[in-house]
C-alpha cells in the first residue's frame, strides 16, 4: 500500500511532524512509508529528498514553487558529517539562461525557494549505509538582513555575467554564499544562453548551490 501523508494545516504542524523523525534513520522512516531504501545513492540522488516529502506531506504542484506552496515553505535536506558540518552544497533551483528581462531578486526563484527553509540535516557519511543513516533535528530557517543581502548580491552578480553573455566565465569561485554550478545528469545535457554579442549560444545547464561555508554557518546558529 501506498503511504499518502495530508499536507500539514501550518508551519507549527509540520515542524511538529517533521522533529518526530528526529533520531530515526532513513530505514526506519521507509518502513513507515512503506518505501524500500536503496543500497546506495549514486543512482538515487534525490531519493532522501522525496522519502521526507512523502512523509510530511509536500504539495507542491510544480519544481518552481516550494514544496509546501501553501506555508511558503521549501524542505532541503543536508547530509552532514559527525562534527555536523555540511558535506555538499545545497541545491537550489535552476537558473534561467535566457528570456532573464524582468527577474529581479524580489521575484526570482532563488528568494522564492529560501525565503523560509525547513532544514532536515541528516548523517550523510559514506561508510554508513543508507538504510542506517540516522536523522538529526530539523528546524525552520529564514535569512537575517545580512544573509539575504549577501545572497542578494552574489545573484545579482552571477545574473550580471548571465545577462552579458559570459556564462562561461562564472566559475565556482563567484559568489560568497551562492554560486552557479553545472546541473545535468552528464556533460551531453545542453541548454540555450546568451552568448557573446547577444547570440544564442549552447551551454550546459546550470543550478544556484548554496556554498557549504553558508550552510555550516546556519546549522552552527541552530546547533551551538
Amino acid at each position: 500500500m501506498l503511504f499518502s501523508s495530508s499536507p500539514p494545516r501550518d508551519r507549527e504542524e509540520l515542524l511538529e511532524r517533521a522533529q518526530q523523525i528526529a533520531g530515526l534513520t532513513l530505514g526506519e522512516l521507509a518502513s513507515m512509508v512503506n518505501v524500500k531504501v536503496p543500497s546506495n545513492f549514486k543512482r538515487e540522488k534525490g531519493w532522501t529528498g522525496q522519502l521526507l516529502e512523502l512523509y510530511l506531506g509536500a504539495n507542491a504542484g510544480s519544481k518552481s514553487q516550494q514544496d509546501f506552496a501553501s506555508l511558503g515553505i521549501e524542505l532541503k535536506t543536508i547530509p552532514i558529517d559527525l562534527q555536523g558540518k555540511p558535506l555538499e552544497t545545497t541545491y537550489v533551483c535552476y537558473a534561467h539562461l535566457t528570456q532573464i528581462a524582468g527577474i529581479e531578486w524580489h521575484n526570482c526563484n532563488v528568494k522564492n525557494k529560501l525565503s523560509q527553509v525547513l532544514w532536515v540535516p541528516i548523517d550523510g557519511r559514506r561508510d554508513v549505509a543508507p538504510k542506517d543513516r540516522m536523522i538529526a533535528t530539523p528546524f525552520l530557517w529564514t535569512a537575517n538582513a545580512q544573509q539575504e543581502q549577501q545572497l542578494r548580491q552574489d545573484w545579482e552578480e552571477l545574473m550580471e555575467y548571465i545577462a552579458l553573455g559570459k556564462i562561461e566565465k562564472i566559475t565556482a569561485r563567484h559568489g560568497q554564499y551562492l554560486q552557479l554550478r553545472p546541473k545535468a545528469a552528464d556533460g551531453k545535457a545542453l541548454t540555450d544562453a546568451i552568448g557573446p554579442h547577444g547570440s544564442v549560444i549552447q551551454t550546459r545547464p546550470r543550478g544556484f548551490y548554496l556554498r557549504k561555508e553558508f550552510t555550516h554557518a546556519i546549522l552552527s546558529a541552530v546547533f551551538n
